[in-house]
């Protein structure tokens, strides 16, 4: 079975914990004793019904606010394909973990309560979802309990939602109407709205097709860290071990290493299990190579004839995730891949309006939560790609030396 890592997003009290609760209890994937606390709790709060949203509301103050603030995952399998979720906050102040929990999703279900309509986070999380590339987006119109199940309503959230989605890049848009307190269109086809002729959210995660959005052609390995175990039973053994960003290497493949530029053949590939024949994303493996080369913490293994260009030279688009603005001259860690080296902010061109899409560029910083272009300039060259061809090569995170918190995270555009 293959997994899927999925994102919830939207606006504050659209339901997205509730809808989440609602897939594992239907689904049969929580336990009695899971169970028996979340009533509890429930009574305890003064709930009439159990409160599905405390399976992943797990901090006191997530329970005792009724919001989210940390990104909660949780894990469920179906016969047909394993799940990886992570429910996001809706609060503006923490978007920047919403945009934690998107950055590794295969999908994103927006959620919208049906009486409110698209909002302002609504908004904000369909444009970063996009930035993200996220590759499949599900605009779940939530709530429709409360407007009578109304097939007019539906479609004029879908229409507002289309109109506004035209100017990102959303490869694959699907939307639902459900109820995730009652559990209509969640696991099963609701009868209550006879005229929605899809299928249920479960049936859609289970057979959305996500083999081919992984990039299979451009050959990037990271290495994180290199083996030598020097024993008696392997005394010359030498490895590179990471995750496959992106490409299929192969027993024999020809690959050169960066950013020494030194070429070789790759002799074996050990997975977790034992030897291998071929890898690929998102594989952690040990690679061995014929020749010995100089290969470290932060080089990466591609083909000679397709390879990441090294710059010092960075644009991307940032969101900023710290309380003190960024501003141009600052100096930061960045990390990239398994690189890691210093920077300092060259040029802000313009901070992006969510709502509008409208690039403000008399702006010349960035505050808490805000999305911008920036231009950096690195101590050493980085081996990058454009994020629109790899998300794994073309991503960072900027860290504060001083208190080596991450307060930012970008995406690079050429």
């Amino acid at each position: 079975m293959d997994l899927l890592r999925f994102a919830t997003a939207g606006s504050v009290d659209d339901g997205k914990s509730t809808l989440i609760g609602r897939l594992l209890y239907d689904s049969k994937s929580i336990f009695e004793d899971q169970l028996e606390s979340i009533e509890l709790a429930s009574k305890t709060r003064g709930a009439e019904t159990t409160d599905l949203a405390l399976l992943t509301d797990g901090l006191r103050a997530e329970r005792e606010q009724g919001i989210t603030i940390d990104v909660a995952y949780r894990y469920f399998a179906t016969p047909r394909r394993k799940f990886i979720i992570a429910d996001t906050p809706g609060h503006q102040q923490y978007t920047r973990n919403m945009v934690t929990g998107a950055s590794t999703a295969d999908l994103a279900i927006i959620l919208v309560d049906a009486r409110k309509g698209l909002t302002e986070q609504s908004r904000r999380h369909a444009t970063i979802a996009s930035l993200l590339r996220v590759p499949h987006i599900v605009l779940a119109v939530n709530k429709m309990d409360l407007v009578d199940w109304s097939q007019d309503r539906f479609n004029e959230i879908y229409d507002e939602f289309t109109e506004f989605s035209s100017k990102l890049d959303i490869p694959d848009l699907t939307a639902i109407p459900i109820s995730a307190l009652l559990g209509d269109n969640i696991v099963d086809r609701s009868t209550n709205m006879d005229w929605y002729g899809g299928t249920s959210l479960l049936h859609h995660l289970e057979h959305v097709h996500i083999a081919s959005d992984r990039n299979l052609q451009d050959v990037r390995f990271p290495v994180q860290f290199v083996v030598r175990p020097q024993t008696a039973e392997h005394p010359d053994y030498r490895g590179f071990a990471g995750q496959v960003a992106s490409g299929i290497l192969k027993v024999g493949d020809d690959v050169m290493a960066l950013p020494s530029g030194l070429s070789t053949k790759v002799a074996a590939i050990d997975g977790p299990n034992g030897p291998v024949t071929e890898a690929y994303p998102p594989m952690s493996v040990t690679v061995r190579l014929e020749d010995e080369i100089d290969i470290s913490r932060g080089d990466i293994i591609c083909r000679k004839g397709n390879h990441p260009e090294p710059t010092q030279d960075v644009e991307a688009m940032v969101c900023w995730m710290d309380s003190e603005a960024l501003t141009v001259g600052r100096k930061l860690g960045i990390l990239h891949t398994t690189r890691m080296a210093r920077t300092v902010v060259k040029d802000i061109p313009y901070e992006l309006n969510v709502n509008s899409l409208h690039r403000d560029a008399d702006i010349h910083q960035l505050g808490l939560n805000s999305i911008g272009r920036v231009k950096l300039r690195v101590t050493s060259p980085l081996l990058v790609d454009d994020y629109a061809e790899n998300r794994i090569t073309g991503s960072f995170i900027l860290i504060d030396e001083a208190s080596n918190r991450t307060v930012g995270a970008g995406v690079i555009r050429h």
